[in-house]
């Protein structure tokens, strides 16, 4: 069994610095250049607002960045986030999209959301922004 001698040596897992603080990002050193950036994965969760039953979807989204790229390790801990968090599928694939807005400003952005398949129904819900 894990105690916790095993684990003295391990700085980042389980430490206040894995903890979400917000979407974080970086310069974009090529803004005069339209490029699509895509980060997914099918590690994503949360639970059902009503049965309080896991969620897993893989979560793609993709964009244009303007003056920012948001950086990955925060996007992973914000995905964290919501992993006991009761939230509808169409809810959550716009929440994700509202929050890289915030954190990006993107020219453009599509956030795809693939749940798996639950009572026999799969839900894909894709929101999408584009600049003016």
């Amino acid at each position: 069994m894990t105690n916790q001698t095993n684990m003295e040596s391990l700085s980042l897992l389980g430490s206040s610095n894995n903890e979400f603080k917000g979407l974080e990002a970086f310069p974009n050193l090529n803004p005069e250049r339209d490029y699509i950036v895509t980060l997914s994965t099918d590690e994503f969760t949360c639970v059902c607002p009503k049965t309080g039953q896991p969620d897993f979807a893989e979560i793609t989204i993709s964009y244009v960045p303007d003056l920012k790229i948001v950086e990955s390790k925060s996007l992973k801990l914000y995905y964290l986030s919501y992993r006991n968090k009761g939230v509808f599928h169409e809810h959550v694939t716009n929440m994700i999209l509202n929050d890289i807005l915030e954190a990006i400003q993107p020219r453009w952005c599509r956030v795809l959301a693939d749940f798996g398949v639950r009572g026999g129904i799969s839900i894909k819900v894709e929101a999408e922004y584009n600049k003016s």
